[in-house]
C-alpha cells in the first residue's frame, strides 16, 4: 500500500474503522483549514485509487471503491482525533503611518481581534517581527522597527494573558513585502508581523 500526496499538500488523511465492530477502515480527504481541498492517490497490489474532492473517501480493503463519506460518519470515527488539533498559529500584519511607532486607524482596530486570538492559546508563543519601508538609513530602520515591535509586546504585558514567550526582533527594511527602490515610502513594508502559537 502506497500514499502519494499530490500538491498542493492541503489535507487531512485519515484511516478509521467504518462501522463499529467491521474490520473495513477507510482513508477520507477534508478540506484544509483555508477551504483548499488537494489530492491523494491510494495505491495498492490491486491499483490506484484518487481522492480529490472533500469527503471523497475509499476503504482501504476495496479497490477503486470510491465514495463520498457522511459528515456524520466523519465526526463519528474521526470526532476525538479532529477535536485533538492544537489551535493552529495565526498571524496578523499591523501597519504604522509613515516616519514613527502610530498604528494606521485600520490596524488600532484589529488589536481587540489579537488580544482575543491569543486569550484562545493557552501559554500563547507570540512572535512579533518589525519592519519598514527603505526610507532613512538601514540602521534607523533596524532602530524603528524594533520600537514598533517592542510597541506592540505591550499589549501582551504581564499578567493580562497567559504567555509563555514573547520573542520580539526587528528586520528593518531588509525583508519587505512589496520591493522597491532605496528611500522609496511603501505603506506596506512598514509593518510588524505578529504571530500567535
Amino acid at each position: 500500500m502506497t500514499i502519494n500526496r499530490m500538491k498542493p499538500l492541503t489535507l487531512l488523511l485519515t484511516v478509521a474503522p467504518l462501522f463499529v465492530g467491521c474490520s473495513s477502515s477507510y482513508l477520507v480527504l477534508l478540506e484544509d483549514h483555508d477551504g483548499s481541498t488537494g489530492q491523494v492517490v491510494f495505491k495498492s497490489a490491486d491499483g490506484e485509487t484518487v481522492l480529490d474532492r472533500a469527503g471523497s473517501a475509499t476503504r482501504i480493503d476495496r479497490k477503486g471503491d470510491v465514495f463520498q463519506a457522511d459528515q456524520k460518519q466523519i465526526e463519528s470515527d474521526f470526532g476525538r482525533a479532529l477535536g485533538s488539533e492544537p489551535v493552529r498559529p495565526e498571524v496578523y500584519l499591523l501597519y504604522f503611518e509613515t516616519g514613527g511607532t502610530r498604528l494606521t486607524a485600520e490596524s488600532a482596530a484589529q488589536l481587540p481581534k489579537i488580544i482575543e486570538s491569543a486569550s484562545r492559546h493557552p501559554a500563547a508563543d507570540i512572535s512579533i517581527i518589525g519592519h519598514t519601508d527603505t526610507v532613512g538609513a538601514a540602521a534607523d530602520n533596524e532602530t524603528l522597527a524594533k520600537e514598533r515591535a517592542e510597541q506592540v509586546a505591550k499589549l501582551f504585558g504581564a499578567g493580562q494573558l497567559d504567555v509563555k514567550e514573547i520573542a520580539v526582533t526587528s528586520h528593518g527594511e531588509k525583508n519587505p513585502l512589496v520591493k522597491t527602490a532605496d528611500e522609496t515610502p511603501e505603506p506596506k513594508n512598514r509593518r510588524v508581523e505578529v504571530t500567535i502559537r
